[in-house]
């Protein structure tokens, strides 16, 4: 019994363009929330219970689990946004807290900001302090994060002058969704010794620094993925992001908008409307939930 999210990853896994690609046939999905069936002996857990599972693959009406491997969330929780904190919204608060040490006032800057991750660094950003520059590719896409709460958002279109944050100021951290160019584009606001991650591929193309850049400014260039965050981070860390994330939800600092809801039989259409440029939203895709 569950409520599953359509990611950009799961749509390039469909199409055999992930970075990963397992074995078909495989049941697609990276994040959801179930209602609790069945519980085995010595399981604290109750028939009920909302959980969000840990594991991949949750496109499909039922799912066994160990214990372990799911988050219990609270009974009061907003369903379809529980959907969704599993990926974006830890993305999001991971890379801006286990990358290097970031404190209150030090900037931030990333492009394809107006995107689902893009939008979260925007409000966990701000729930931590941090102060957040956004850069997109059009008008439409700023004025959406000026109304998140960005606190500057340049719109470039890729040509002439870098992107530059004001007054000179440089960023501590770069998060770079696109690649190629892009992140040597990014990386000019970025300060001497700065980070600059890369954590998506927008242009098809390999992230890539300048000589300069790396040599002479010092500057350091790493990729992150939450899969592997997950293998090393241990059960404290990841209980405690995804407590922060629930805290936040319940508080209305993260979410995220839905643009269509689809019932399983109609997984196809689904997919096909989660492909769609210009959509707002999430497109979810629901099974039975039965009542607690």
């Amino acid at each position: 019994m569950m409520i599953v999210t359509i990611n950009p990853a799961d749509l390039l896994m469909l199409e055999g363009r992930y970075g990963v690609r397992p074995p078909a046939p495989f049941v697609p999905g990276s994040e959801g929330v179930g209602r609790i069936s069945a519980v085995g002996p010595g399981v604290t857990l109750r028939v009920g219970d909302i959980v969000m599972p840990m594991p991949g693959n949750t496109w499909i009406e039922q799912i066994t689990l160990s214990a372990r491997h799911v988050v219990p969330l609270a009974a009061d929780v907003d369903l379809e946004q529980a959907a969704m904190l599993k990926a974006n919204p830890a993305t999001a608060l991971v890379m801006l807290e286990d990358i290097i040490p970031m404190q209150p006032g030090d900037w931030i800057i990333l492009n394809a900001a107006n995107s689902a991750v893009g939008q979260n660094v925007v409000k966990v950003g701000r729930a931590l302090g941090l102060r957040i520059a956004c850069v997109v590719r059009r008008e439409g896409a700023a004025r959406i994060l000026r109304d998140l709460g960005a606190e500057v958002v340049i719109v470039d279109a890729g040509t002439g002058a870098a992107p530059a944050l004001p007054d000179g100021v440089k960023a501590r951290l770069a998060l770079d969704a696109i690649g190629g160019v892009a992140t040597e584009r990014l990386a000019a606001a970025v300060a001497d010794g700065g980070t600059v991650v890369n954590y998506g591929l927008l242009s098809g193309e390999s992230p890539r620094l300048s000589a300069h850049d790396l040599v002479f400014r010092g500057l350091i260039l790493r990729g992150f993925w939450l899969a592997p965050w997950f293998a090393t981070a241990g059960p404290a860390r990841i209980k405690q992001v995804y407590s922060q994330l629930v805290t936040w939800l319940g508080e209305g600092k993260i979410g995220a908008k839905v643009d269509a809801r689809y019932p399983i039989e109609q997984t196809p259409e689904a997919v096909a409307h989660a492909a769609r440029e210009g959509r707002d939203g999430k497109v979810l895709i629901t099974t039975r939930f039965l009542k607690g």
